[in-house]
């Protein structure tokens, strides 16, 4: 992005990314807003919050979610009520899939679709073969992206801290991130609403174009997980490549402090601004 930062705004105890309505409806905060128009969400909002919609329903003390595919379809509003409907499409013993979507009236501005498994406690290893968790404490860079809004998801709800590049330097990219606030007031995040508040970034951090320059959009996101992410803490491992006829694809294996957890994917569109 630029190497240019500014200080983080404060937050307070009654902050929060979205904030309920009437009618059950919900309402993106100034802290949701993306780094391209102040009107519009940062895609990580959007998906936190249709992984709580999955996580919120009745049953969902028998699921773990084990994979969910979000849909930007359309810029999120910021400030105005958009409601959300949640069902289960495909019910089952130990398989079961949960469809999703967020409205702006009869507008669907974000959809989802998650797979669930049954949650049973197994016997087997439960730790990856010769993983490395990348370090994150004293000594890594601590960098808010630059905007030029006033308020920001990317610049004022998060913490970055980078062990590999940077918001300017091209290519590979290893940073952990943490919410500076919760997804809706008076709830401490899960760890799969933390996964999907985090791997959003995966294609703005691994760029390897210039962004004055370039748009690389993702309108799509896809999150595996293959147990629930513990800490405030997720750290991404992103990379980014590009085709030749306007198409990308950014990847991004996740982590949380005890190892590897799952891995994230985003269909992008590359084009010349």
């Amino acid at each position: 992005m630029t190497t240019e930062t500014r200080a983080q705004h404060e937050v307070t105890p009654g902050d929060s990314l979205w904030e309920p309505v009437d009618d059950g409806k919900w309402i993106a905060t100034k802290w949701s807003r993306g780094p391209w128009n102040p009107e519009h969400c940062h895609g990580a909002p959007p998906s936190a919050l249709l992984v709580r919609s999955v996580e919120q329903l009745e049953d969902a003390n028998r699921w773990q979610l084990s994979r969910i595919t979000i849909e930007l379809q359309r810029p999120v509003p910021v400030g105005r009520p958009l409601e959300i409907r949640t069902n289960i499409e495909r019910p089952g013993r130990r398989i079961s899939v949960v469809g999703t979507c967020l409205l702006d009236g009869d507008v669907e501005v974000a959809t989802a679709r998650a797979l669930r498994i049954r949650r049973e406690p197994q016997d087997v290893p439960a730790t990856g073969e010769g993983f490395h968790i990348p370090d994150h404490g004293e000594g890594v860079r601590s960098v808010p992206m630059s905007t030029t809004a006033d308020h920001g998801y990317a610049s004022d709800a998060c913490e970055h801290r980078f062990v590999v590049g940077t918001w300017s330097d091209p290519g590979r990219a290893v940073v952990w991130i943490r919410l500076r606030l919760p997804v809706v007031a008076g709830e401490e995040p899960t760890g799969a609403q933390r996964v999907a508040a985090a791997v959003d970034f995966g294609n703005g951090v691994s760029a390897r174009v210039e962004h004055l320059s370039w748009l690389y959009i993702n309108p799509d996101l896809t999150i595996h997980l293959a147990r629930q992410p513990q800490g405030e803490w997720v750290c991404l491992d992103a990379r980014s490549e590009y085709g030749n006829d306007g198409a990308g694809l950014a990847a991004s294996t996740i982590h949380d402090m005890h190892g590897p957890i799952g891995i994230s994917a985003q269909s992008l569109l590359v084009e010349p601004r």
